[in-house]
């Protein structure tokens, strides 16, 4: 990737699910932004009009294709990403799109996972310039019903106690993260309003107010994910 200022391009599911802190982030570095949102369109940037290309999350699941037909060539759309040797970052429902692209099942994980719960990174995370010399310490935010087996020839780097496979990086490039570093105060409240009926009881399912209770968390996970885009946009 060239130095300075990189063009991102960022692929929107649902409208209360936007890109929250990495905006700040490019804004602070001079970063120029360009949005696909799937919700009004279908129509995709030119390849060579970018250099780091984002997917966010949204309640849809990845093989719902008949309910959500732009599932189909936003697909193919990021294959051809992922090909041309861009760097690529998945988050939630990013990471389940990057999976199955790559190969790797994507199927209904044994509990859903909502609110603040903690990650374990693997010894071979830490040995990796986006988390090394990283405390993860603390809990992140989740917010999913789905998983995805690890691809072949991926990294695996974070499991949770209700999820095995939390992120996974294959070929340096390509960053699957099923959890939200992302999140702000105000995208925490817009995803609690616009999935309240998610929020019943659950081994790993938190209420409302535990989650806005457990907003602290968010400050220590802007950090994570900077020191991921800083790394990450090196290559």
């Amino acid at each position: 990737m060239k130095s300075g200022n990189i063009r991102i391009h960022c692929l929107i599911h649902v409208p209360f699910e936007g890109i929250g802190h990495i905006e700040s982030w490019a804004k602070k570095h001079k970063h120029h932004l360009s949005y696909t949102y799937l919700y009004e369109e279908t129509s995709f940037s030119d390849k060579d009009d970018f250099d780091m290309l984002i997917i966010m999350g949204g309640p849809m699941n990845i093989y719902e294709e008949k309910i959500y037909p732009w599932l189909v060539p936003e697909k193919k759309f990021i294959k051809e990403v992922i090909e041309s040797d861009k760097i690529v970052i998945g988050f939630c429902l990013g990471s389940q799109l990057i999976a199955d692209i790559l190969g790797a099942k994507v199927t209904s994980n044994k509990d859903k996972e909502i609110g603040w719960f903690s990650i374990v990174l693997t010894d071979e995370a830490k040995n990796t310039p986006i988390f090394q010399n990283q405390n993860l310490n603390f809990s992140v935010f989740h917010w999913h019903g789905d998983t995805f087996k690890l691809p072949k020839d991926s990294l695996k780097l974070a499991s949770s106690e209700g999820c095995n496979n939390q992120a996974f990086l294959y070929n340096d490039k390509v960053l699957g993260l099923q959890f939200h570093l992302e999140v702000t105060p105000e995208s925490l409240d817009e995803m609690i309003k616009n999935g309240e009926t998610e929020l019943q009881d659950g081994k790993y399912i938190q209420s409302a107010q535990e989650i806005k209770n457990n907003a602290y968390f968010i400050s220590q996970c802007h950090d994570v994910l900077e020191n991921i885009l800083d790394q990450l946009s090196k290559n």
